[in-house]
């Protein structure tokens, strides 16, 4: 199972990138361990660190022509990774 799926990029985590630190969005059953071993297999650096943060799902509500809509967003979770000094993540070199 692939706990990756996929990179967070943000204005505050592209910022962040030049000291080492990454994002990315996970699975939400995924636990440190795990997310620090498929970084480390996907990517070819030393993880030093990893943060996570869970993200409860938010009700919303839209007003249409024909009634009102409500439902939720979707939960996920967020893992911000810390690697060793002089390692880079390329995410934009398949681009």
């Amino acid at each position: 199972m692939n706990v990756l799926k996929k990179p967070l990029i943000t204005e505050k985590i592209s910022a962040m990138n030049d000291r080492g630190v990454y994002g990315f969005v996970v699975e939400k059953t995924a636990k440190k361990p795990q997310i620090k071993k498929a970084v480390e297999d996907m990517y070819g650096v030393k993880v030093v660190e990893v943060r996570t943060m869970r993200y409860a799902a938010k009700k919303k509500t839209r007003y249409t022509k024909a009634k009102i809509v409500s439902g939720y967003t979707n939960a996920f979770k967020k893992a911000i990774i810390q690697v060793a000094e002089g390692e880079i993540i390329d995410f934009y070199g398949e681009i």
